[in-house]
């Protein structure tokens, strides 16, 4: 066997830029005088780890979108390629603190640009088309944080400055829909059409109707956005991403009460299920950065998508998984569908 050796597996299979995957392998014989490297889509790979059985690389900015050939060198050796799926960007220049959206009417992909605090920026809220396409909506909304689609097919933003939620229409008149919602950040709708709203201050609100704002359950304040994702069962499950290495997701049932759901995360933001149940968290854990998979039980966590400061994701109904780091949106074709996308 050559020096290179024989790639056995990547993990995860799925990156974006910037993410840090392990390449396992074996007979691979590292050279003294640092000839070797890793190679993805023929582009190569800054080299954060070296041993015989395995290599931890970070993907480069200019690797080519798509499943993408990874091979080792050494010593003039080349191995088998292996393969990973990189994400394509699908929007850049943004600010998202959120998951993105998808429009159940046309599939477009909603994202923010949502600036500092209190900052009015002349667009916050873009349309990624089909065609890939971006519109900008009408009428800026003051630092848009939370987006989901109601029963209606109407879109709700909170805007966390303000602690609001506002309808969104394409004609560009978006009224509010509820007040008094602290620093209103994530917002979620359960299976009866019931919206709740993530106050990042430590609250999270129950909104029957128009107008009306319940407290329902209460957690520790956090350092961002809280982020809010129901599961198949109907519970509740919230992100409240800290400071510390071994942060929790919660899970609250229909009556408020708080639990911890799955631990060991840091900073863990954006959620979303599978219509298997698993829950999906933009996170780090064990040292790792980027999506994981969280089996129903909370015990199992895998990780998916390998990626730096992902802050949210959706699942579109073609089984495209949307990743969306603070400042771009990637499409992976990772074939996963979620639970209100069937």
């Amino acid at each position: 066997m050559n020096a290179a050796g024989k790639i056995t597996s990547v993990l995860p299979g799925y990156a974006i830029p910037g993410g840090e995957v392990s390449i396992e392998c074996e007979g691979f014989r590292p050279s003294v005088d640092g000839e070797h490297g890793v190679y993805v889509g023929g582009v190569p790979c800054r080299l954060t780890a070296v041993s015989p059985r395995r290599i931890l690389a970070v993907i480069g900015p200019s690797t080519p979108p798509g499943e993408a050939p990874v091979h080792i060198e050494s010593d003039g050796s080349k191995s088998d390629p292996a393969s990973i799926q990189i994400g394509a960007m699908i929007a850049g220049d943004m600010h998202i603190v959120a998951n993105p959206a998808v429009d159940p009417s046309d599939d477009a992909i909603i994202v923010t640009r949502s600036g500092s605090r209190g900052e009015r920026l002349p667009n916050t809220i873009y349309r990624i088309e089909a065609d890939g396409f971006i519109d900008e909506l009408p009428d800026p909304i003051l630092n848009p944080t939370g987006i989901a689609f109601g029963p209606d097919g109407n879109m709700y933003v909170t805007n966390r400055a303000e602690g609001e939620v506002y309808v969104v229409s394409p004609s560009g008149i978006n009224p509010v829909y509820a007040t008094g919602l602290g620093i209103a950040t994530g917002i979620a709708f359960d299976r009866d059409g019931v919206m709740f709203v993530g106050d990042r201050s430590g609250t999270i609100y129950r909104v029957p109707e128009f107008g009306m704002v319940e407290e329902f359950a209460t957690l520790e304040p956090s350092v961002a956005a809280f982020h809010l994702a129901f599961g198949p069962d109907g519970r509740l499950c919230v992100s409240a991403p800290g400071l510390a290495s071994h942060d929790a997701i919660y899970r609250i049932d229909k009556k408020g009460r708080v639990e911890k759901f799955s631990i060991g995360f840091g900073r863990p933001q954006g959620l979303a299920f599978d219509n298997e149940g698993n829950l999906y968290a933009a996170a780090c854990y064990a040292g790792r950065h980027g999506i994981f998979r969280i089996s129903p039980d909370g015990l199992a966590v895998t990780q998916l998508v390998a990626g730096p400061n992902i802050v949210g994701l959706c699942f579109t109904r073609d089984g495209r998984l949307i990743a969306a780091t603070g400042d771009s949106a990637y499409s992976l074709n990772t074939g996963i569908y979620g639970t209100l996308l069937s």
